[in-house]
């Protein structure tokens, strides 16, 4: 069967080429006729049909190609069968994507036209012919040959001006740089010196100490040191670097901090209380005016004292020594309630007094009775 069929082929194929040299050349550039009229087919688009497409995707000619896209992307998201719209509709949806085809194409080929127009333009333009003059004194000025040669020495003396401008004042940056390095040298060696002097001082005080005889005797001379307890948490040299600290009465900054921030408002606390004290009862207007300008003095020195504790959170190494701060109206109620204490204390202390006295007054007068009455029984 298989050289049957070879057979076959190779006769069939023979019969093809005799009839095609019986066809005419003319004829043999186009042999079968399906191929031609498909190829005119897919070459050839009607005028109608790319109107068709335009309408179809709801645009004019002359449009760009956003335009096409953006319009092409609307209708997509309508007729697309993935949607998921009302409209979905696969058939629509491919006439869309031919019309847009064809647009895009019609668009393409008009943009590629209008730029072939412009380079031959652009090619053909006549080219106006520079004159000579014009091609000296470097194109500075207009007019006659002697007016362009004056115009032209005024742009030169221009041009020299601000080259001098520019010079004097690359020169005088220079200087005010050269000013500014020189001072800043000249602060720091000042500073060494200073610090150089402060050394030499120093060394000058001990070596004056030291021949007058007075580290000679010192307590503890020819003793080795004292042995530090020991903590295996810490570096040996650190410990007791800081139990010598410790021992000469040094404190930390935060400490002393703490000490001052304590103490500042112990006394506001009773300073107020004392000019609540001095003020007295009852509270007229004058006094009332005299004890608001106190607690807007109170006011302002808390405040002042609230920064301070800001300070002192930034450099305390314990988060739980923080402190929180002070609220002026919660002193000012303190202050008060002070007051009125003190005031019930004084109260009872004037009526014991006054009960003392009383009770003096009532011993003095038994006891000159009694003695009037001795007085009469002797008699």
């Amino acid at each position: 069967m298989k050289w049957l069929c070879v057979i076959l082929t190779k006769k069939v194929g023979c019969h093809l080429w005799a009839l095609s040299t019986m066809i005419p050349k003319k004829v043999k550039t186009f042999p079968y006729p399906y191929i031609i009229e498909h190829r005119m087919l897919s070459g050839y688009k009607s005028k109608n049909n790319i109107k068709d497409s335009y309408r179809r995707l709801k645009l004019q000619e002359g449009c760009s190609l956003d335009d096409v896209r953006s319009s092409f992307r609307n209708l997509a998201k309508q007729y697309h069968p993935d949607s998921g719209s009302i409209t979905a509709d696969s058939a629509t949806f491919m006439q869309i994507e031919a019309a847009y085809r064809a647009v895009l194409s019609d668009v393409a080929k008009k943009m590629k036209s209008s730029e072939s127009e412009n380079e031959e333009e652009t090619k053909f333009k006549s080219k106006a012919p520079q004159h000579r003059q014009y091609l000296s004194l470097e194109g500075v000025g207009f007019g006659t040959p002697s007016q362009r040669e004056r115009q032209y020495m005024q742009f030169r003396v221009d041009r020299a001006a601000e080259q001098v401008m520019e010079y004097r004042k690359q020169k005088l940056e220079s200087q005010y740089a050269m000013n500014t390095m020189i001072a800043k040298d000249i602060r720091q060696s000042k500073k060494v010196k200073i610090t150089q002097a402060i050394d030499r001082l120093v060394e000058d005080l001990i070596q004056e100490s030291m021949a007058k005889g007075d580290f000679d005797n010192l307590s503890g001379k020819g003793k080795p040191l004292q042995k530090f307890s020991y903590c295996p948490h810490i570096d040996p040299m650190t410990h007791n670097l800081n139990r010598i600290l410790i021992d000469n009465g040094y404190q930390p900054e935060w400490i002393l901090m703490q000490k001052e921030i304590r103490e500042t408002i112990e006394e506001l606390r009773k300073n107020i209380v004392a000019s609540r004290n001095k003020l007295g009862e009852p509270m007229t207007p004058c006094r009332q005016k005299q004890w608001s300008q106190i607690c807007e003095q109170l006011i302002d020195d808390i405040k002042k004292l609230n920064k301070r504790i800001n300070d002192f959170n930034l450099i305390v190494p314990i988060l739980n020594r923080q402190m929180v701060h002070f609220n002026a109206n919660k002193e000012i109620a303190r202050a008060q309630k002070a007051y009125e204490i003190l005031v019930e204390k004084t109260k009872t202390t004037d009526v014991d007094t006054k009960e003392n006295e009383q009770e003096k007054v009532k011993m003095f007068r038994l006891k000159s009775g009694f003695l009037k009455w001795i007085n009469l029984m002797l008699k």
